[in-house]
């Protein structure tokens, strides 16, 4: 990488490292340290909420999920502005009345210290594995594509999250993920920009849309019911939707985010910004992995965009069966390039024949590429069993290092890295504060001085930001990164959220039946998980959220009616 591009990646981490510490250099008492001064505007709220999902794991596996299987992922998004509307009539007057640092506070007035405490060791748990994967995932991308080292890149990371994280604690997120998120959706746009400029003379942004909508690139809605379908209309619409809900009202790296807010009403427009700017901006990262798709028609990519993996293959014995995957994949690429420019002259032209057969012999040379790179995937594997073979992650990035002009490509990076630390930044902060209020003043070391729970709250900073560099160090690859984060999420979000929609609903529910229920849910959503792994049933893992909440609250009403369950 060029020194240009070292300058520009860590001018800008350094910058958003020292402009955090700087603006809370005011944080005295745990209060503040926590929860801010409550003084947050809603757009600062807002893009908040937005660079706390925004992962890193956004900007690089979502290209490259619609590079490969087109915009359907736009469908998971669907029920996010139905869960915005419904937490700011429903969710954020209970929270904003109660004053509460945690959601789970709430849950021990409801119900009782139990239910809170199970609560709040659950969001801990999925937490704090998705902050491990938060860490890992762009680490092992750049470290792959760059040769960096990994433990290198995972503790360049996760340092510079943990200093600004520890000094100014809440309010420090907040401020910083402004500045991510600008530096973030600039960088994107640019990039862009960059591709439309790439694409040949006689290739426009029109015949670019017109290719990829005969390619089934953008295969936006999918109105089938198949349980088994990830990504469709009522996957998203019911499935989302829980996810959603669970995810920005139960998940205090989301709640501590808009309980910043000066007042109800800017924590309400927060909320309903992110619902209604978060769409249309998953549809830009998807569309730039379209881009990255025409790109390649134009322009000869590898078989096997895992540099890493790659050189493996270089090394074995295999090497002359890989170079004839990489001559076979040149020449299908070569004819598709031919097909393309067809392609265009046909819809020129309006000769609907010429598109159908130009359509058929494209999707044929698609069909031939894949299976080709499904030849070098098991190649992978038969020389080094343990490497991930999965290599959509890394299609994004490619781009970036071999065709963004000098100091772009810093400046990418620095998109790459400044979104990772702002996720990993929030839930760290809502790590420590949980663990802080809900269990140790709450249940370990009571009645101690402010001092004391400051100090406790950035040790255990520190502690969760140690835990997610070591499950770093020792987690393995999902086959798609953005999908490992929604799984764990999934796992957990569907009994989070039965429990609280129970509190909010079922008035007449105690805390032994929600106690009892919420065990029965987990159970039975992790079992479910189990038996679709291993093929035994097929559900795909967007509608646990929607079963475990049901399960939940269907258990919780029915024991409540049991003796020894009912309310007295």
């Amino acid at each position: 990488m060029h020194w240009i591009d070292w300058t520009v990646m860590l001018l800008t981490l350094v910058t958003i490292v020292v402009y955090g510490v700087y603006r809370t250099r005011d944080v005295r008492d745990v209060r503040s340290y926590l929860m801010g001064h409550k003084d947050l505007p809603w757009w600062t709220i807002g893009l908040s909420i937005m660079a706390t999902q925004a992962s890193a794991i956004t900007f690089l596996s979502t290209p490259g999920q619609a590079f490969d299987d087109g915009m359907r992922f736009a469908q998971f998004y669907f029920g996010l502005p139905v869960a915005m509307v419904f937490l700011s009539i429903f969710v954020l007057p209970i929270f904003y009345r109660l004053n509460i640092y945690t959601a789970y506070e709430y849950l021990e007035q409801r119900f009782d210290l139990r239910t809170r405490t199970l609560t709040a060791s659950l969001f801990l748990l999925s937490r704090g594995l998705a902050a491990g994967i938060t860490i890992y995932a762009p680490s092992i991308i750049l470290s792959s594509l760059m040769g960096w080292n990994l433990t290198l890149t995972n503790l360049l990371m996760g340092i510079l999250v943990i200093v600004y994280t520890v000094a100014g604690g809440t309010k420090a997120v907040s401020v910083t993920q402004k500045q991510q998120m600008i530096i973030i959706l600039s960088g994107m746009a640019i990039t862009a920009l960059i591709l439309l400029y790439k694409l040949p003379s006689h290739v426009g942004f029109t015949d670019a849309v017109r290719v990829a909508g005969k390619m089934g690139k953008l295969n936006i809605v999918d109105f089938s019911f198949d349980l088994s379908n990830r990504y469709t209309f009522w996957s998203g619409m019911l499935g989302g939707t829980f996810l959603f809900l669970s995810y920005f009202g139960t998940d205090q790296s989301q709640v501590q985010r808009y309980l910043s807010g000066r007042s109800l009403k800017e924590s309400r427009l927060g909320l309903l910004f992110n619902g209604i700017i978060k769409v249309p901006m998953q549809f830009m990262i998807l569309f730039v992995g379209i881009l990255v798709y025409v790109f390649y028609l134009y322009t000869p990519s590898p078989v096997h965009f895992n540099r890493a993996n790659v050189l493996q293959i270089e090394k074995s014995e295999r090497h002359s069966d890989y170079l004839a995957l990489e001559e076979t994949n040149r020449l299908l690429q070569a004819q598709r390039r031919a097909a393309a420019d067809q392609l265009i002259l046909a819809m020129d032209a309006g000769d609907e024949s010429a598109i159908v057969q130009t359509q058929s012999m494209m999707q044929g040379l698609q069909a031939a590429e894949r299976h080709s790179r499904e030849e070098v995937r098991t190649l992978i594997k038969d020389v080094a069993p343990i490497l991930d073979t999965n290599d959509l992650d890394y299609v994004f990035l490619s781009f970036v290092t071999d065709f963004l002009p000098i100091g772009l490509v810093g400046l990418l990076l620095a998109v790459i890295f400044s979104a990772a630390m702002s996720s990993i930044s929030s839930e760290l902060n809502a790590l420590a504060t949980t663990t802080v209020v809900d269990i140790y003043r709450r249940s370990l070391v009571r009645d101690r001085s402010d001092c004391h729970y400051l100090s406790a709250s950035r040790w255990f900073t520190v502690g969760w930001g140690v835990v997610a560099l070591v499950f770093a160090e020792t987690a393995s690859l999902f086959d798609n990164l953005i999908q490992a984060v929604n799984i764990i999420g999934s796992l957990f979000y569907g009994t989070l959220l039965g429990i609280f929609l129970t509190a909010f609903f079922l008035k007449k529910v105690n805390g032994r039946s929600v106690f009892a229920a919420a065990l029965i849910g987990e159970c039975a959503v992790l079992t479910i998980f189990w038996l679709s792994q291993n093929g035994t049933i097929s559900i795909a893992y967007l509608w646990l959220n929607l079963i475990g909440c049901i399960i939940v609250m269907m258990t919780a009403w029915m024991m409540s009616k049991l003796p020894g369950f009912s309310m007295s």
